[in-house]
């Protein structure tokens, strides 16, 4: 990997430390946090409040992690059909997806797969998994649904749950502040939107009501329908089209000052067909629905600052119900006796609770907030298959409990130094089939932060993650379909253990230019050791196997070498690496002068193997993205372009089945008008100069040229 983009990314660095030094020597030297800013906050999405690092509330631009919000009209702006749209523009973060299938993978610091990201949608954690030649680990959730992101890279957020070496993303549906001014007691936005390439429609209907103070409640429906796109070349991509029917529903009830119950209902159905990852097996007709229950409880008020006590139970379910339609040229599953019609189900229910309280309080000039909780969650996957048998042996039935507790403890001293100090204790417990297995931790961290001028802090932190292996990876057992090499389960895989150093410096300043203005941004760098990394990888003799579909394998114990038996393999298993290490890069930063903005995500990840030096095949390549905007008319008119540049992939370890990507360059130009405070419209050029590319771990090109529209009505009573 070319030395130029991390030198690149310390330059931008460095040019940020030098308007910081300069702006901090004419600073009073009182730590004092900047005045409120004068321009729409949209576009500073690091003054956004966020959870995802401590639990506690705070700006992303003051977490001391490598934080970072999206904001609703973020989103609105790029009317986006998949949350990876969104996602490019976070530093550290990027996403694989197959084109011809909804559901996507987060990707953070280079770790993915099993659950080494926390993806959680209102609290709820989501564990969805089938094996193949993509991610292991996706989710379901259209954009129209997300009113924000929170996200924070690394395992500095050990209070999130086990397993959460890479990071967590907390998406937030839409309520009903999303909808209604505060002054407003009912209403309803009425959206829809079209465009080419693919993207045919759009219908989002939400509407919501406040009784006084006492409760409120919001209902959402959404309906897309995508067809199959072309990519930059002309080329039609077959079976990249998918149809969406989806609901939302939330309530809140605050029934005495301070006390809050809420609920949330989220159901989701996709319908699309596709011929596996790379559309060249065997086709089959999928049914999706994905469905998320919350109930939860809090207290919390001003005059009681001991407690701020919070409880959420979720259950999460993923049915994905598979019909066979075709099979490929080679005819495997109708050797096998499958038939048209014949069905694969895969079932995941996640069930968790979440409960934890936060005290505040002073020990003589130390101000505390100290976090108490536990949490437990339970995965219990069954699959039934009656079409070929692949799919049971490769995505395993079997159950997963997760449980921890933790406590940690935010110390401010004078303004300007700042000590976050916890201890997580993990354990686990997997069973299936005559399998077993148990393991348990303890993950401390420690993180300082000093503030030496107004508007400037430094950070440093030291945490550990620990990720108990998962179903899959223990059990998973089978012979691959073609060739036929053998797949082994490992009831002894020991949990990954995530040793993380991190440094980082945060900018807050205003008044910097111009009168009014804001800047903000994030520096931090990390080198993140993960002992007992968990890869697939060959092992024992090398045999033969048929160079000819659906022949049995067994025959080639009797002639091995000889026609048909030509093909030499090695089996395959889950194994734990002695270690894999991580370090990284990453710059965020946003100015807005009012009259425009302009924003900035870089990133920089490099990953190996330490005993063979290869490179992790989950790494992706360098990116920068840059967003430049224009208000006119009052601010009533919004027009920009957003950049993105990202390097190319080619150093992939021996023996890899994912292909080497180029380099490419995308340009999108964007326009929003606001006609009033009800009638808004949005316009999307994305990938304006029909580049053709394939983003790096997937198998299909991204799509050319495409052009969206939409147009939003607001009804609405005081």
């Amino acid at each position: 990997m070319s030395i130029t983009r991390p030198r690149a990314l310390l330059a931008l660095g460095v040019s940020l430390l030098a308007l910081s030094a300069a702006q901090a020597q004419t600073a009073p030297p009182p730590v004092a946090a900047p005045g409120p800013a004068r321009v729409p906050a949209e576009e500073v999405s690091l003054d956004t409040i966020s959870v995802t690092s401590t639990k506690t509330a705070g700006a992303a631009v003051d977490a001391l992690s490598g934080t970072s919000v999206i904001t609703r009209e973020q989103i609105d702006r790029l009317q986006p059909s998949r949350l990876s749209d969104v996602l490019r523009d976070v530093p550290g973060v990027t996403t694989q997806e197959n084109q011809n299938d909804p559901a996507q993978a987060i990707n953070i610091r280079g770790l993915q797969d099993f659950g080494r990201v926390n993806v959680l949608v209102d609290g709820a954690r989501q564990d969805f998994q089938t094996s193949g030649h993509s991610a292991n680990g996706v989710f379901y959730l259209d954009p129209e649904l997300v009113g924000g992101v929170d996200i924070t890279r690394g395992p500095t957020a050990t209070i999130y749950g086990s397993g959460a070496i890479g990071g967590v993303v907390a998406f937030r549906t839409r309520s009903i502040d999303d909808i209604l001014a505060p002054d407003e007691t009912a209403g309803a936005v009425q959206k829809q939107g079209f465009g080419t390439n693919g993207q045919k429609f759009l219908n989002s209907t939400a509407l919501g009501a406040r009784i006084g103070t006492a409760a409120d409640v919001f209902g959402q429906f959404v309906y897309r329908n995508n067809g199959p796109y072309r990519d930059g070349l002309g080329t039609l991509v077959r079976d990249t089209g998918n149809e969406l029917t989806s609901g939302l529903a939330k309530f809140n009830v605050r029934p005495a000052d301070g006390h809050e119950i809420s609920g949330t209902a989220l159901l989701q159905r996709f319908e699309f067909a596709n011929a596996g990852t790379s559309n060249a097996g065997a086709r089959f007709a999928n049914s999706v629905q994905a469905d998320t229950y919350t109930l939860g409880y809090r207290f919390a008020r001003p005059d009681v600052p001991l407690i701020d006590f919070s409880i959420k139970g979720y259950t999460t379910t993923t049915h994905n119900d598979l019909t066979f339609l075709q099979d490929t040229a080679s005819g495997l599953y109708g050797r096998l006796g499958t038939r048209a019609g014949d069905r694969i189900t895969y079932d995941i229910e996640t069930t968790g609770l979440d409960v934890h309280n936060t005290s505040r309080f002073d020990t003589w000039a130390l101000s505390h907030a100290l976090t108490v909780g536990g949490d437990v969650v339970g995965n219990n996957v069954r699959t039934t298959d009656n079409a070929g048998g692949f799919g049971s042996a490769f995505t395993p039935s079997g159950e997963r409990t997760l449980a921890g507790a933790f406590v940690q403890d935010e110390i401010r001293y004078g303004g300007w130094l700042r000590v976050i100090g916890a201890l997580r204790y993990d354990t686990y417990e997997l069973s299936g089939g005559p399998y077993r297995s148990s393991g348990d931790r303890v993950s401390p961290k420690i993180t300082v932060g000093v503030s030496p001028f107004t508007g400037i802090e430094f950070y440093g932190t030291y945490a550990e993650g620990y990720r108990a292996p998962s179903i899959t990876e223990t059990l998973v057992q089978g012979i691959h379909p073609f060739p036929a090499f053998n797949i082994l389960p490992n009831p002894t895989l020991r949990p990954e253990v995530a040793h993380n150093v991190e440094g980082g410096i945060n900018l807050k300043y205003n008044e910097v230019l111009l009168p009014g203005d804001v800047f903000r941004a994030k520096l931090n760098v990390f080198q993140n050791e993960v002992d007992d990394f968990i890869n697939i990888q060959t092992v024992g003799p090398t045999y033969f196997v048929p160079a000819i579909a659906g022949i049995p394998a067994s025959i080639c114990t009797r002639m091995p070498g000889r026609f048909p038996c030509v093909i030499p393999v090695q089996s395959f298993q889950y194994l734990n690496i002695a270690q894999a290490d991580l370090s990284g890069v990453e710059l965020e930063g946003a100015y807005d002068w009012g009259r425009g903005f302009v924003t900035l995500a870089a990133t920089h990840t490099e990953g190996r193997d330490r005993a063979t030096r290869q490179t992790l095949i989950t790494v992706p390549p360098d990116r920068i993205s840059a967003t430049l905007g224009f208000r006119f008319l009052d601010d009533d008119l919004a027009l920009g372009s957003r950049l993105t540049f990202v390097d190319a992939r080619t150093n992939l370890p021996t023996g890899a089945t994912i292909l080497a990507t180029k380099a490419y360059g995308l340009v999108d130009f964007f326009a929003s008008y606001r006609v009033n405070d009800r009638i808004k419209a949005d316009f999307i050029l994305q990938n304006a100069f029909d580049k053709r590319y394939t983003q790096y771990l997937n198998a299909l090109p991204n799509p050319g040229l495409v052009a969206k529209a939409a147009i939003s009505i607001k009804f609405a009573t005081r």
